[in-house]
């Protein structure tokens, strides 16, 4: 990175925030308020939207279509990512969060005003999917992006830490989402069914004011800069990016896949294995899902920093291996309809294993690719992991559960999931020594060990 670039670290410029710090406080917020926005289907999907939107079904099949309708998103997160990340190439990472942050919020107060199936009948589920793929297009673009001007405002030596801060948004959201949810769901129920759960979506509006506050101040990166400054950005770059990075975009996949998948069945179908296998009441999950995600929002900084010191590897197939060796113990502890056990499970699951993977993530595949094509490299190999991971994973959890009747199928799939990170993570070269100013444009991580 060239001197100038390094002055803009420091200080602030025309009355933009530039500042390493800020800058990560800022994709923080914003990241959060988007997340919470996309975690509030998912609460809302497995606890009540079986009954608004899916009726006419048996209990069993209105949870596995309202989970699906859950998925559908995911579908659309790749596309997301290949557009905004094409974009963000071509115009820069600022821009794009701003539309995907107003995108996320326009989608979910439609969900807040939208009919139920009582009063449009089947429109009613329609129309639900089709915010959902408005949703799923909105975070497919913003990760990119967020992660994408932490990581490169960074110095050098710090790009694990800084890169950890947008993805502390994850757990924000999830706790912020939660406890919305939570508040409201002690209204008496035909209250909250009548009008209650529709207070979560419409709040997500005043969010998108605050984000877009602190988004429109931010400056664009330094690495985009340089790019933008000497007219060097790729003509095409999703053309670009599979031309030159194909092994790399397999292998950010790879990575993501098993954190993806394992992190929805931590925080969203424990809620639907907690009241309807084990008969428990609704907070019981919900507390848990609040105590472990609000203990990893502080440890992912942790677990970035810890990856600037002994490598993006060793701390990221340290979290899957985590999981892996869990995977049993998390069952046992659930089924002791022990309300504190419970509570353990779900929170090391969140705060120790996907906290160590999910914390070196955003540098780790933001440095598997050139500058000029990194929005959309690291977009795509985000996105496209979550529709054989996290997107399906609720659906398939409760389809094995009702066919075999034993949670053991579920922790095989498990397990199977978080090797395919193991794996892929292995096979990537150590990414948090090198350097990803443009003078490294060429640079092309093989997938061989160090």
């Amino acid at each position: 990175m060239e001197r100038g670039s390094m002055d803009r670290l420091g200080g602030e410029q025309q009355g933009g925030v530039s500042s390493v710090r800020q800058v990560a406080i800022a994709s923080l917020v914003g990241t959060a308020l988007e997340w919470y926005d996309y975690f509030l289907f998912g609460t809302a999907a497995a606890l009540i939207f079986n009954e608004l939107f899916f009726p006419a079904q048996d209990p069993l099949t209105g949870t596995l279509l309202a989970f699906a309708t859950f998925g559908v998103g995911f579908g659309a997160r790749p596309i997301g990512g290949l557009v905004f990340g094409h974009f963000g190439d071509k115009i820069g990472r600022k821009t794009m969060l701003v539309i995907t942050l107003i995108i996320m919020g326009v989608a979910t107060c439609a969900i807040g005003l939208m009919p139920t199936y009582d009063q449009i009948g089947i429109w009613a589920p329609i129309l639900l999917v089709v915010l959902r793929l408005v949703q799923g297009f909105g975070v497919g673009g913003e990760w990119g992006g967020a992660v994408l001007m932490s990581v490169e405002h960074a110095p050098a030596g710090q790009r694990g830490y800084y890169g950890s801060w947008p993805q502390m948004g994850v757990p924000a959201g999830l706790v912020l989402s939660t406890v919305v949810f939570t508040l409201f769901q002690a209204m008496p129920e035909a209250q909250f069914l009548a009008w209650g759960w529709r207070v979560p979506f419409l709040l997500s509006i005043v969010l998108v004011v605050v984000g877009l506050y602190i988004r429109l101040r931010l400056m664009e990166s330094p690495a985009f800069q340089e790019i933008d400054d000497t007219d060097a950005e790729a003509s095409m770059p999703i053309v670009e990016v599979f031309r030159r990075y194909p092994r790399n975009i397999l292998i950010a996949m790879g990575a993501r896949v098993g954190d993806n998948m394992l992190f929805y069945i931590f925080s969203v179908f424990a809620l639907t294995y907690v009241t309807e296998e084990l008969g428990l009441p609704e907070s019981t999950a919900l507390i848990g899902v609040m105590i472990g995600a609000s203990i990893e929002f502080f440890l992912i900084p942790f677990f970035g920093a810890l990856s600037d010191r002994v490598g993006r590897r060793p701390v990221y197939m340290g979290g899957a291996l985590f999981c892996i060796l869990f995977t049993f113990p998390y069952f046992w502890l659930m089924n002791t309809g022990a309300t504190a056990l419970i509570w353990l499970a779900i929170s090391l699951s969140l705060f120790v294993g996907h906290a160590a993977m999910y914390a070196p993530q955003a540098s780790f595949l933001s440095e598997l690719f050139g500058t000029s094509v990194r929005y959309s490299g690291a977009s795509i190999g985000y996105q496209l992991a979550p529709i054989v991971g996290g997107g399906i994973a609720p659906f398939i959890a409760v389809w094995l559960l009702s066919v075999t009747g034993s949670y053991w199928p579920i922790a095989v799939y498990m397990i199977g999931m978080a090797l395919i990170t193991v794996v892929s993570v292995y096979l990537a070269t150590e990414t948090s020594f090198a350097e990803i100013s443009d003078g490294q444009e060429e640079r092309d991580p093989q997938l061989v060990t160090d």
